[in-house]
């Protein structure tokens, strides 16, 4: 076996080494904090571990992976690139900011940097809740230009969360228009409960809409939103006390057919 390369993958501040093929299909992976070298096939051991020898540090055990399920082994054909695992909270505006860092003088501040703010904020509310038997996906780009800012997997079930800038602003909720400050209204419900929907069709499970407001200094909801969870980020660690809605192995079927961008390119 030649020509393997390897992946680094970043998951809430624990590093995993993937061994590739050429063709982007995993054979092993290299867990640093457990010393584990895991095999999905032992012919290829050799050249695994002449692929990580420069990673390599200590002892290491070399082995199958300890008992997959099903779920765990569907994640580990997935192509890189296809993986949606690895995406930072706001993926798509840290890309864009890189791509386009915009004026450094410009009279406003760049919308863009005040979006990936909150994204970030909201994410790492969320990411602190994979403990508790919780899967977090960031930055889901769907068809026509629209993007989920993240989708929580739990026992509770499914949410697409919206994050929204609001950093000491007052907040307006009227369904399903919503007003930051003296921002123009926009009907920021609408889109959400497409959004959810769209989700819900991909994965062929319901998917509920959360607006999270990220830093508000006073929130007025009118009425009471249909469908839509509003919560400040400060709130969000609530959701991990939903229960009764998915077992374990559905959670984590869920979040392997989620992570896959192929799920994505037909809604």
């Amino acid at each position: 076996m030649n020509a393997l390369r390897v992946v680094p993958a970043y998951r809430h501040g624990r590093e995993r080494l993937y061994v590739c093929r050429p063709d982007g299909s995993n054979v092993a992976w290299y867990d640093r904090e457990t010393g584990r070298v895991n095999l999905l096939g032992e012919d290829s051991r050799d050249d695994v571990l002449q692929a990580l020898k420069p990673f390599l540090t200590g002892p290491v055990t070399v082995g199958p992976p300890p008992v997959p399920t099903p779920a765990e082994l569907a994640r580990l054909t997935l192509h890189p690139d296809d993986d949606l695992a690895p995406n930072r909270p706001g993926e798509a505006l840290l890309v864009a900011l890189d791509r386009d860092p915009g004026h450094a003088h410009r009279l406003r501040p760049d919308p863009r940097r005040r979006a990936l703010a909150a994204e970030q904020t909201v994410g790492q509310a969320l990411d602190a809740l994979e403990g508790a038997g919780w899967h977090t996906l960031h930055s889901i780009a769907l068809p026509g230009g629209d993007r989920i800012h993240h989708l929580l997997l739990g026992p509770g079930g499914l949410f697409a969360v919206h994050a929204l800038y609001a950093r000491k602003s007052r907040v307006l909720v009227a369904d399903p228009m919503v007003t930051v400050g003296r921002r123009e209204p926009e009907p920021l419900l609408r889109r959400l409960r497409a959004d959810a929907d769209r989700a819900s069709y991909a994965l062929t499970a319901e998917v509920r809409p959360v607006l999270a407001l990220a830093g508000p200094a006073e929130v007025t909801v009118t009425g009471r939103p249909r469908a839509v969870r509003i919560l400040q980020d400060a709130e969000l660690a609530d959701l991990a006390r939903l229960g009764g809605v998915l077992k374990p192995a559905d959670v984590e079927a869920l979040h392997g057919m989620a992570r896959d961008r192929n799920t994505w390119g037909r809604v």
